[in-house]
């Protein structure tokens, strides 16, 4: 084979050599081409077919080319980079699709000098049932991809974080400013303020919202498993571990936002190993010693007290010093009630679109809702009004279908009309009395808020029983 390996491939002249000899003549014998290059991927010999197929009707000219000059999708490079055969592969040549094969060329001392490449079948349509099946793969893996990518991706924008009010106005401008920055976000508020809806209206507007979007609830994962959970682990890390480790949040978020609600929840081992990971910007999985570079932007969350868990040392100082770059906090549902009708009339449009069908709030609702508390916030608000949805036939609500959901036990009495109708008045004279209360008794504003004219609530006044 002098012919065709140069200088050091031929060496050798025993059996295994001659074997060797065989098979590359049958492959070349009964293959559409073959290319051998050397250590420096330069080609040193090609066939004349395959010379032919790329272009060059003198396969001379190709020779001492880089073998993409000549066959500019060839993989040999990568082959002579790790040392490792591609034994089956798909190329695109001019005119078809090609089944190459691709082996690395060592001396007798194991030292790579080339590779060499054949491309197996002229025709493709031979391997059809193989060639179907690789694609069918393919187009399931890119959907698998597509998906696990949308689950990734922000669910929601500035726009679903509904409200007009000042407060909200000027918490928008706070995050999409701090949306334009790289620093960690803590977001503070009570429990159903929309702090979720927040954090991805943030990483949606951040130059990483190409990005994934990885969420971790501490209080939704046993303390057990959190580590694992966070920083993933190695193979065999702890007792029921993966056999193939486990890919950690970090990884996953990678380029991209991670997200950690309830940060009021995380153990203090876990702060200390967060705490490095903003400090450094490394970190190692659980069962590892291999450190991984982080490029994650951390966007935490919590409900808790965070300076009563400082002071009770259940939360580390330092942590949320690095955490309190870009604070904001959400106010209550109660401390923007002029956005309630707002947010009632969105969710109530939601709730539609899910086949609870069309309705609308009466004045008396909205009044009804506005000198509620709501301790579960704009979350409580959506199950509200979602139960009521289920609970009535009217397509307008009235004060009477949401009384028992907000005020369990107060149901006035149905046993008769009678009764109903002055329960309902008793009922509706509280209310009264309660917004004009809390108005400091300026009736206009009491007006406005109950969603009645001015001469309407003075009228109801004027007809309240004495004694009630």
């Amino acid at each position: 084979m002098s012919d065709v390996f140069p200088g050091s491939l031929t060496d050798g002249h025993n059996e295994r050599q001659l074997a060797l000899q065989s098979l590359f003549r049958t492959l070349e014998d009964n293959s559409e081409g073959t290319v051998i290059v050397d250590e420096q991927c330069k080609i040193v010999w090609i066939n004349a077919r395959y010379a032919d197929r790329f272009g060059f009707k003198d396969p001379a000219r190709a020779i001492g080319k880089a073998v993409e000059e000549v066959i500019p999708q060839s993989q040999l490079r990568e082959v002579l980079r790790t040392g490792q055969p591609i034994l089956l592969d798909l190329m695109e040549a001019p005119d078809r699709t090609l089944v190459v094969t691709r082996l690395p060329l060592k001396d007798p001392q194991g030292k790579l000098i080339g590779a060499i490449g054949f491309a197996l079948f002229d025709e493709i349509q031979s391997l059809a049932p193989l060639v179907a099946k690789f694609s069918s793969l393919q187009k399931e893996l890119a959907v698998a991809h597509e998906s696990l990518a949308q689950a990734r991706r922000a669910k929601y924008s500035f726009g679903h974080f509904i409200g007009e009010c000042d407060a909200v106005q000027e918490l928008k401008r706070q995050a999409l400013r701090a949306a334009q920055r790289d620093a960690p976000i803590l977001l503070l508020g009570e429990t159903g303020t929309g702090k979720e809806v927040l954090a991805h209206a943030i990483h949606a507007a951040s130059p990483r919202a190409h990005k994934p979007l990885v969420t971790l609830n501490m209080a939704a994962i046993p303390e057990t498993l959190l580590e694992a959970e966070l920083f993933g682990a190695s193979a065999g890390a702890y007792t029921g571990a993966d056999k193939k480790g486990r890919i950690g949040k970090f990884q996953l978020a990678h380029g991209g936002t991670l997200f950690l609600d309830e940060i009021g929840d995380m153990p203090p081992a876990l702060q200390v190993k967060l705490l490095r990971v903003l400090q450094d910007k490394e970190f190692e999985a659980l069962g590892s010693n291999q450190i991984q570079r982080s490029d994650v932007r951390i966007i935490a969350a919590t409900s808790a007290p965070l300076a009563r868990l400082i002071a009770e040392g259940q939360f580390r100082a330092d942590l949320f010093y690095r955490l309190n770059v870009l604070t904001i906090e959400l106010p209550p549902l109660r401390a923007r009630l002029a956005d309630l009708t707002l947010l009632a009339e969105s969710m109530m449009n939601k709730l539609a679109a899910s086949g609870l069908g069309q309705h609308r709030l009466a004045p008396s609702a909205i009044a009804l809702l506005t000198q509620y508390s709501w301790p579960g916030n704009v979350r409580e608000l959506h199950n509200i009004l979602e139960r009521a949805l289920m609970l009535s036939d009217r397509a307008t609500l009235e004060a009477d279908d949401l009384a028992p959901l907000l005020y369990p036990g107060t149901q006035p009495s149905h046993s008769s009309a009678k009764t109903h109708a002055e329960s309902m008045q008793a009922f509706e004279q509280q209310l009264i009395s309660d917004a004009i209360k809390n108005c400091k008794g300026h009736i206009p504003t009491a007006a406005r808020q109950l969603g009645l004219a001015r001469a309407t609530l003075y009228k109801k006044i004027a007809g309240f029983k004495p004694d009630e």
